[in-house]
């Protein structure tokens, strides 16, 4: 149906009234044309308008000078001052200063609606009357959107350019609304009555929601809703649910603080009618071209089951992680960073709020923070400091060093030229110089930070100097030689005195006085490169074999430091033991045993040319066949028996396209073993059997394969970015062949980037994408005759998209010795356009579990959400 706007214009073009055809575009102004016919009268008058209007149309401009009135048809457009105006009919009268725009439909298919901007704040309306003094304006049937937050309202009030009213509106973040309705909207807030605050805030009074424009009984006398993306601070609104183990729950509640632009504070709650509870603090913070990180703090207080029951249990976990880097820009020659990952051994089994499977079958939790600087002056020396920690899961023993200081020297050649290359045996001669002073705790975490922390503390320091030349002989052998000086530095010495009739035992005294010792080592290396080819003619498929062959012999000297150690009486009968006074040391005792050891290794590497299949391709394809056939074993000439080492052999190689990547390895001893299973100095084959015996053998086999047109599958890495950032945190594993990690504080997670919209599919697929991994271990283990597999196992995951919408994912694996399966982890994602959907399970296992969740995917609206859990039984 025509506007009324069309109607007039239809009406004032056939009465004839100067019509202007505007065959080409118009460049006048409005400002010019009052211009001109005020110069026509006697008395001046103030201009109408503070600024010049622009305007054309495509078929009609038309000037009405006794209605003081423009009138614009077809492709109407007008600017003034920040005001842009599209539409089909445009009429502007000059002497109210009010403009009125409406709708044209040209055919049934082709409707031009109006557009109207205004700084950064945009309508699509059917039709639109403006006043440009008051700066007041009715729009029926107007379609906006703020920041993400579509609105549509049959009526709609601007008072001024902060407050609008909007009647009988609907509001989705669901996308752009189209055309005159809600079309394709899948679901949407009815609002009654509101006020919009334009870039802040939707404020309303009834307010219920619509799915597939179907109302629900939810609803609110009153509702705000948010438009800003930019941090606010506000309300986390909870889950509420039901626990297997603690019953009825309030979970992941509490309050965002946005402090500044640079950093902020969350801190989230859970409450659980047993009497359980539990807290979390999260902060970021981002200074650009100066630092960023995030600090983290997790506390549980957990109660299974009611008190005076059997089955009564009460532990409390907690985990407190930060991580820090520094601006390489904000100074060069000093870093900066921090890798925290502490808290209770059993966080991860215990923990309701997050379900994080890579980490918990993993047993290291390991920390870091450190400092270093660079002194770039020649020599260029380094220094940094050192804070770790390594915490066993398992045993609950605690490695933490506090702290550990290292300098190091670059390598000066005193004799070689300043400008051009080092030749030569004296020009290749370097040194450098290297200390590194720690503070040792061996503790347990029932331990750490007690009053007894320190008792087992170790402290040390060692210097190390080590002196090296290299240099060519006869061509086409590379020699290296190099002396080793270290001195180590303790925090105390020990003595022993001689047996006491009287004590009836040896006594031991600790002198804390500082102890030093010293000892060197000599070195000597010859190795060489040999290559070999075969040619089979370019005619061939293989038209050529190369195989490269790495040879090294070496040679290492370490006197026996006998000086260091003494002897004492032990017992009444006069029996003696050796020990050294600087049994403490952290970094080791002084070496007694001579050793005079020769290093043989032999690498190899196998590559061919091959014809490529690509007819265009002028050159032949190079792959490689065997990578790094390596064999070492090495011979101690002062050693009284089993001079020989075992000999350890270990290659790998890639096929289908490096897809696939398998590595093996073997151990092989000459020596045999007695009735008792126990190595002598004896070599195997004189005791019936051959040349070596194979005491150890495995192999790793991994391979990753997918569908090669994958639609959205930028998608799918981006959706498991933040998984796999809470996996690795802990020392988990980065692919999901172990599940993947649930934050039940943080959805996003398991989700696509929040500002992205769901990718756009066909309405069918004629391949589905798919990804696999697979991951293979066979250990052998002989070193006793046992000739048993310790480990035989294949893990496997796979993600497979049955539709555009739905994702099926598993990650499972077999243990062919154990016969039985391993952790499995199956997952569900349903893309719900505006919604998702994730169904996650853990069929068997101690972690035997589920969790569903389904919420809005927009951040401004994530709060309207319905989760459900049922959690492991940790018993």
């Amino acid at each position: 149906m025509q506007s009324k706007f069309y109607h007039i214009a239809n009406f004032i073009f056939f009465l004839g009234i100067g019509i202007i055809h505007a065959q080409t575009t118009s460049s006048d102004t409005l400002s010019k044309e009052i211009l001109l016919d005020s110069l026509s009268k006697p008395v001046e008058k103030k201009p109408l308008l503070l600024a010049e209007v622009e305007y054309k149309a495509k078929d009609c401009v038309q000037i009405d000078r006794k209605n003081n009135k423009l009138i614009l048809y077809n492709e109407a457009e007008l600017y003034y001052q920040d005001i842009e105006l599209r539409a089909g009919i445009i009429i502007l009268d000059y002497k109210t200063n009010e403009v009125n725009a409406g709708r044209i439909e040209l055919d049934s298919t082709l409707v031009q609606y109006p557009f109207f901007k205004q700084g950064s704040n945009e309508v699509n309306p059917d039709s639109i009357r403006f006043n440009f003094d008051t700066q007041k304006a009715l729009i029926w049937n107007s379609k906006s959107g703020q920041n993400g937050m579509d609105i549509f309202a049959a009526l709609t009030k601007k008072q001024n350019d902060s407050v609008y009213f909007i009647k009988d509106a609907r509001v989705s973040t669901a996308g752009k609304l189209v055309g005159g309705d809600d079309e394709g909207i899948d679901y949407y807030f009815k609002v009654r009555k509101g006020k919009i605050i334009p870039g802040g805030k939707i404020i309303s009074g009834l307010t219920n929601m619509f799915i597939a424009d179907v109302p629900t009984p939810v609803g609110v006398p009153f509702a705000y809703f948010p438009s800003s993306q930019s941090k606010e601070s506000g309300f986390i609104i909870p889950s509420i649910g039901e626990s297997n183990l603690r019953g009825f729950y309030i979970q992941n509640g509490g309050y965002y603080l946005a402090l500044s632009d640079y950093f902020d504070f969350t801190l989230i709650t859970d409450y659980y009618t047993n009497g359980s509870y539990g807290f979390r603090g999260d902060s970021q913070y981002n200074v650009r071209y100066k630092y960023r990180g995030s600090f983290s703090f997790r506390y549980e207080n957990l109660i299974n089951e009611a008190r005076g029951l059997p089955e009564y249990s009460k532990s409390t976990v907690f985990n407190v992680r930060w991580n820090h880097s520094k601006d390489p820009k904000s100074s060069p020659n000093s870093t900066f960073s921090a890798s925290v990952n502490f808290g209770s051994s059993d966080y991860y089994r215990q923990s309701v709020n997050q379900l994080n499977s890579p980490n918990f079958l993993n047993n290291n939790l390991s920390s870091s923070i450190s400092y270093s600087k660079t002194f770039p002056e020649y020599p260029r020396v380094n220094i940094s400091m050192t804070t770790a920690m390594s915490q066993n899961s398992q045993s609950k023993s605690v490695n933490l060093t506090l702290p550990t200081f290292q300098a190091n020297m670059e390598r000066i050649y005193p004799f070689a030229p300043k400008i051009g290359a080092k030749k030569g045996i004296f020009q290749n001669i370097n040194f450098q110089y290297t200390s590194r002073a720690e503070n040792r705790i061996i503790t347990t975490e029932d331990a750490l930070f007690g009053p007894n922390m320190f008792d087992n503390a170790k402290m040390g320091m060692k210097h190390s100097i080590p002196l090296s030349t290299n240099f060519k002989l006869f061509k086409y052998l590379s020699m290296s030689t190099s002396a080793n000086y270290e001195e180590i530095w303790t925090q105390n010495t020990v003595r022993f005195s001689d047996y006491d009739p009287d004590l009836e035992m040896a006594v031991k005294d600790t002198i804390n006085n500082i102890g030093t010792f010293r000892q060197y080592n000599l070195s000597a290396s010859l190795g060489s490169t040999i290559y070999g080819t075969f040619n089979f003619g370019e005619d061939k498929k293989i038209q050529s074999i190369r195989h490269t062959i790495r040879p090294s012999i070496s040679y290492t000297n370490r006197p026996s430091f006998e000086k260091y150690y003494d002897t004492y009486v032990i017992d009444a009968e006069g029996n003696s033991a050796e020990y050294t006074r600087y049994q403490n040391s952290l970094f080791g005792t002084p070496s007694k045993a001579l050793s005079n050891n020769m290093g043989i290794s032999i690498g190899n590497n196998f590559e061919a040319k091959i014809r490529d299949k690509d007819s265009t391709a002028t050159e032949p394809k190079k792959i490689v066949l065997l990578n790094n056939l390596n064999l070492t074993t090495s011979h101690n000439f002062a050693a009284d028996s089993l001079r020989w080492s075992p000999m350890r052999v270990t290659s790998g190689f890639s096929f289908l396209k490096n897809k696939m990547n398998v590595n093996f390895g073997a151990t092989f001893d000459p020596y045999t073993l007695n009735e008792n299973k126990i190595r002598i100095n004896k070599y195997h084959i004189t005791n019936g059997g051959g040349l070596f015996r194979m005491t150890s053998a495995n192999v790793n086999m991994n391979y990753s394969f997918s569908s090669t047109e994958l639609e959205g599958d930028d998608d799918e890495d981006s959706r498991n970015e933040r998984s796999t950032r809470e996996s690795t945190s802990s020392g988990g594993r980065e692919d999901d062949l172990f599940g993947r990690a649930e934050d039940f504080t943080d959805r996003r997670m398991n989700d696509p980037e929040d500002d992205k919209p769901s990718p756009t599919y066909p309405s069918y697929r004629s391949k589905i994408p798919w990804d696999v991994k697979l991951a293979y271990s066979l250990t052998y283990k002989n070193a006793r005759g046992e000739r048993d597999f310790s480990t035989n196992s294949l893990m496997f995951s796979g993600n497979v998209d049955l539709t555009p919408k739905w994702k099926v994912g598993m990650s499972s694996g077999y243990d062919f010795k154990g016969k039985g399966f391993t952790y499995t982890q199956l997952r569900f994602n349903r893309d719900l356009n505006s919604w998702r959907l994730n169904f996650s399970w853990i069929p068997f296992s101690e972690r035997a579990s589920w969790n569903f969740f389904i919420g809005i995917k927009s951040g401004l609206l994530s709060d309207i959400k319905y989760e459900k859990q049922s959690l492991p039984n940790r018993r």
